[in-house]
């Protein structure tokens, strides 16, 4: 695979061509939206905190920790939903379970499913320590939601519902032995993507343990034509942490703007941090911290995910220490 040297990068060089910022919409497509005043490298916008997820304590909480959030719109897929928003989200710790809340506006505050969790650590083909790092998307020519969530940390696998709530035919899909080299493949996200000469449809981003250095948790990648099946795995590393002069990265998100392809995701230093990949994953240009925690996030900012609602560019995101995290809600600066 050929990469482009990774050198210093100056601010006029982020800033270029910062006209439309791309994120991913609530609805699970990847679109743009005019540039705030204040700008994160590559030109995205900065983001403010604007509240936590959820108004008051939650019924389903075995390990007072929650990570992963994953927001999706629904309004415009069902013709009955509990909230115009879903956000899927889980405990790390055993014994997991994917959960679900809803609101109507992606801003929340957003009210638990009492039915939580949707999905346990007992599947159809066997039983894990736990269930977690939920990544929900709409595939639309079969009219339903794809569920992609690990359990054990070596092991991601896709569910499918028609309704957002109910996920079956639970498929391991990834595995430490498709993946040369790593002990966990784990805190997987799937967007609609095609890069060139793959025949696919939908690229996967997710976190590999690796054994070989530098560093350690890397970011891998692979590729299927309908999301479900026939998943492929590039065996090197697509972003090493060493870029960012760190040694653990995790947990991965897609963006999209001035005709490339960039991954936002966290690092061990506690920030999240930027690198462009290009549309057809053949680049690694380390850009350099993308957002810093506020005071009140402990000093760790990690797993964002990504949407708009009327215009409005939010970020959800983990805040606080590992295994002690809350679920918190960012806008974009204007």
């Amino acid at each position: 695979m050929t990469r482009t040297p990774e050198g210093p990068v100056t601010r006029r060089a982020l800033l270029r061509g910062a006209a439309a910022a791309g994120v991913a919409a609530a609805g699970g497509a990847l679109t743009a939206a005019p540039t705030p005043a204040l700008a994160a490298p590559g030109g995205f916008p900065t983001y403010q905190y604007v509240r936590d997820a959820f108004a008051g304590p939650l019924r389903y909480n075995p390990t007072g920790e929650f990570i992963f959030p994953c927001v999706r719109g629904v309004y415009d897929k069902l013709d009955s939903y509990l909230g115009r928003y879903y956000l899927y989200y889980a405990p790390h710790d055993a014994p997991g379970g994917i959960c679900l809340a809803y609101a109507d506006r992606l801003e929340g505050p957003y009210t638990e499913y009492p039915g939580n969790p949707i999905v346990d650590r007992v599947l159809p083909t066997t039983t894990v320590s736990h269930v977690s790092s939920p990544h929900v998307v709409w595939d639309a020519p079969t009219r339903q939601f794809y569920l992609y969530f690990h359990g054990e940390n070596f092991t991601t696998r896709v569910a499918r519902s028609t309704d957002g709530i109910r996920f079956t035919d639970e498929t391991p899909i990834l595995s430490t032995r498709l993946v040369p080299n790593t002990t966990e493949t784990s805190y997987a996200r799937v967007f609609e993507h095609s890069v060139a000469g793959r025949n696919n449809r939908y690229v996967m981003v997710f976190m590999g343990l690796h054994t070989i250095g530098p560093g350690a948790r890397k970011i891998f990648w692979g590729w299927s034509p309908n999301g479900w099946s026939g998943w492929q795995f590039d065996p090197n590393p697509l972003v090493s942490p060493s870029g960012d002069g760190l040694t653990d990265i995790s947990a991965p998100h897609l963006l999209k703007r001035n005709g490339t392809a960039y991954l936002a995701y966290h690092g061990n230093s506690g920030n999240m941090y930027l690198t462009e990949v290009g549309v057809n994953f053949d680049r690694e240009v380390h850009l350099g911290v993308f957002h810093r925690p506020i005071a009140s996030d402990d000093g760790r900012v990690a797993a964002p995910a990504f949407g708009t609602d009327g215009g409005v560019q939010y970020m959800l995101y983990e805040a606080g220490p590992r295994l002690n995290a809350r679920i918190r809600i960012a806008r974009a600066a204007g």
